[in-house]
């Protein structure tokens, strides 16, 4: 008689720990997205230091106007090339760190999701006569909360989708730009 407040006090413990999981992980797949920008960051600040001193002392060694303008122009393009790159980089990092943070919410709430349908398979077993219709809607408003999760999950895949091929397109687009102002040498 005391098996079914059991089961869901054991059943919240179970779904508080697997909430207090799903937090930790997402959180650590978070730092580690943030810990692959800042490294980039870094990197780019310690390179845009090192050839912003090259240039410089190039320029300020120019012995006329015109080797001073050649110079300039010749250093644009590494320039925009490394900065393409920085935005390809900063664009895989932020993809690849939204995969894995979709990946860890998924399989987590797939396991609580499948962990509250044995619940009720269990607790409908063992219901009193009469609560069919109870147990009913229980199953109904679980299948219709899964349902809600799957297209918000759908609508979501679909919004990072959008985004990154956005951003795609607006790395392709500085890279005509800057083709443009400063052609390859060949």
């Amino acid at each position: 008689m005391f098996a079914i407040p059991e089961q869901f006090s054991t059943a919240t413990k179970s779904n508080l720990e697997a909430q207090f999981a799903m937090f930790s992980s997402l959180t650590n797949k978070a730092f580690e997205g943030i810990e692959k920008i800042v490294d980039l960051n870094l990197t780019a600040a310690k390179s845009t230091l090192e050839d912003s001193s090259a240039a410089t002392k190039q320029l300020l060694s120019a012995k006329d106007p015109q080797e001073f303008f050649s110079l300039t122009a010749a250093q644009a393009q590494p320039a925009a090339e490394k900065a393409i790159a920085y935005g390809r980089h900063l664009a895989a990092i932020a993809s690849g760190t939204q995969a894995e943070l979709s990946k860890a919410a998924e399989g987590q709430i797939a396991e609580t999701n499948r962990k509250v349908i044995s619940l009720v398979e269990e607790v409908s077993k063992n219901a009193p006569a009469g609560s069919e219709n109870a147990v009913a809607m229980l199953k109904s408003a679980i299948g219709n909360a899964s349902a809600g999760y799957e297209q918000f999950t759908k609508t979501s895949k679909q919004a990072v989708e959008a985004i990154e091929t956005n951003l795609q397109s607006a790395v392709s687009q500085f890279t005509q730009a800057a083709e443009k102002v400063v052609p390859r040498k060949k």
